[in-house]
């Protein structure tokens, strides 16, 4: 069977073989969706001055970035739940991550072992972490992380609570998931889907969280680890205690300020992470993208910059980084692969992303990603930017 042509036949696909519940967790936003459709929007913003007659008979996406070298200017970001499109969701996204030379990070509320993660891929493994009021949990597992040879932790911050997601609410979405006859007619339509879920014993699990609080396999109180346990009271002055229990790379992820930025940069991280969690937190919030310029500029070269949010095609990451982001994180468009075909899909995503964004780079007349500055916008991005 042979790829399908963009990320978003895969979404279609991929809405097609999930249950709404799962479709909509996997779409969804905050409240009425406009932070999730401004990170589209700021895209559009941005429109390119193609230069021509540049030898563009090789290319190269390739990027480095703390040190490592990525095929191209992106990471597979961090997220949650992916049981639930896909049985050991998290192996086949870091297996398919390091087959196309891209990192993979994992997230605390995975559905798989950190552990099984790392014998799955030999490829570079960065651990995402939520700090719960009981530290230790977190303390437990950057050791664990730590001893199964993970490079980076990315720090969430804009989670302190869960943003208002009217579409779970809707859908009664708990976990475990109650069995309704609303979600039982949901399934019954979905048999493919409802296979994938026996093959993984039912609900997806939170394996991490509970194995790094000594949780019993239950589902209701990892999710109420997650939901109602968040340390509210982490700040600036916190970086200190992770410092002294993670050695390696720290980065925080959430940034959407400025002065946030600069206050990471104070603090002594390696990098930020602009986002706004995929316009799943807090409504009415800008998109990444049309931070990256003032972000980039205020924080210099010391700090390693990078963002996520939106991220559909291969030219996407081709502005991001031209706008000055190190890389951007893919979020949706890796899980529409996972969904849609399973880790197969993964791979043609993210084949079709570096395709992609190749053929931009040589239509641009710009050959190598590195290079690229905001020289390939038209004149006046700033303003259509700020017009969104």
């Amino acid at each position: 069977m042979a790829a399908l042509a963009a990320v978003q036949d895969y979404r279609v696909l991929a809405r097609k073989r999930l249950t709404r519940i799962a479709s909509d967790y996997l779409e969804g936003g905050a409240e009425d969706l406009r932070t999730l459709a401004r990170n589209r929007r700021a895209y559009d913003a941005l429109l390119f001055k193609p230069r021509v007659l540049t030898e563009v008979a090789t290319v190269d996406a390739g990027v480095r970035v703390l040190d490592q070298t990525l095929a191209m200017p992106a990471v597979v970001g961090p997220t949650g739940l992916n049981g639930l499109y896909y049985p050991r969701a998290e192996e086949a996204l870091a297996t398919a991550a390091h087959r196309a030379g891209l990192p993979f990070v994992l997230s605390t509320a995975s559905t798989s072992l950190l552990e099984d993660v790392r014998r799955a891929s030999d490829g570079e493994l960065w651990l995402q972490l939520y700090v719960q009021r009981d530290r230790g949990i977190a303390q437990r597992m950057m050791a664990r992380a730590r001893g199964a040879g993970y490079t980076v932790l990315m720090l969430t911050v804009d989670t302190p609570v869960h943003g208002v997601r009217d579409h779970d609410i809707r859908n009664g979405f708990k976990m475990p998931l109650r069995i309704t006859p609303r979600l039982m007619a949901d399934v019954m339509t979905h048999p493919r889907w409802c296979m994938r879920m026996l093959r993984q014993g039912g609900s997806p699990q939170l394996v991490n969280l509970a194995r790094s609080t000594g949780m019993t396999v239950n589902l209701a109180a990892q999710a109420a680890a997650m939901s109602r346990q968040m340390d509210m009271s982490l700040n600036w002055a916190d970086i200190d205690w992770l410092r002294a229990h993670w050695p390696g790379r720290l980065l925080v992820k959430g940034i959407l300020s400025v002065d946030d930025a600069l206050q990471a940069r104070a603090v002594g991280v390696d990098g930020i992470v602009l986002s706004n969690h995929g316009g799943r937190q807090l409504e009415s919030a800008p998109s990444p993208l049309e931070l990256l310029p003032a972000v980039t500029q205020a924080v210099g070269s010391a700090l390693t910059v990078m963002m996520d949010g939106g991220i559909r095609r291969g030219s996407d990451i081709v502005k991001a980084r031209a706008l000055g982001a190190q890389a951007v994180l893919l979020g949706r468009a890796p899980l529409y692969g996972l969904a849609a075909r399973g880790p197969r899909g993964v791979t043609e995503v993210l084949q079709i992303l570096r395709s992609e964004c190749e053929t931009t780079l040589r239509l641009l007349g710009c050959p190598r990603a590195a290079e690229l500055t905001p020289a390939v916008f038209q004149p006046g991005w700033e303003e259509r930017l700020r017009a969104i």
